[in-house]
């Protein structure tokens, strides 16, 4: 964990809410950078190496048949905060149950409403759960408010 970073969240996390998905909807920051990146000030990382991080992570893994970006930013930022294994794994379980229980879904195609026929390997695009800016959104919310309790 960054010694040097605020203790606290801001007052209103809302702006942090916001700003995710300001990036999500600019197209220059994936959902797992657009998480990851609104936070890290908030918490004292380096912006730009917890974009780096996040390249790998939207899309649902870059395949869409993984966890939703959204998700896996908000387990960096876990990481960097608690600086334990454990704890950022118990940390992101509760998030993940409550954007499950929210959402119907954390793997990114499901999400999207996307269906692969495993026959033909045709893709099919329904009616979507949640779009993916609302998937930000959600996944901010959540880690905002588990962040509460973690931090001083």
């Amino acid at each position: 964990m960054n010694d040097n970073r605020p203790s606290l969240l801001p007052a209103e996390p809302q702006t942090i809410v916001r700003e995710a998905v300001s990036l999500k909807a600019s197209g220059s920051h994936n959902c797992a950078q657009a998480v990851a990146c609104a936070f890290a000030p908030a918490i004292g990382a380096d912006k730009d190496m917890v974009y780096q991080i996040g390249n790998a992570f939207g899309n649902g893994m870059g395949c869409m048949e993984a966890t939703c970006g959204s998700l896996t930013g908000a387990g960096i930022i876990l990481g960097i905060v608690t600086g334990d294994r454990i704890k950022a794994m118990k940390a992101m379980a509760g998030i993940m149950k409550k954007f499950h229980a929210r959402n119907g879904a954390t793997i990114c195609r499901k999400l999207k409403g996307i269906e692969i026929d495993p026959e033909t390997g045709k893709m099919t695009v329904g009616t979507p759960l949640r779009a993916c800016n609302h998937c930000v959104a959600d996944s901010s919310e959540l880690l905002a408010e588990t962040l509460a309790t973690l931090l001083p």
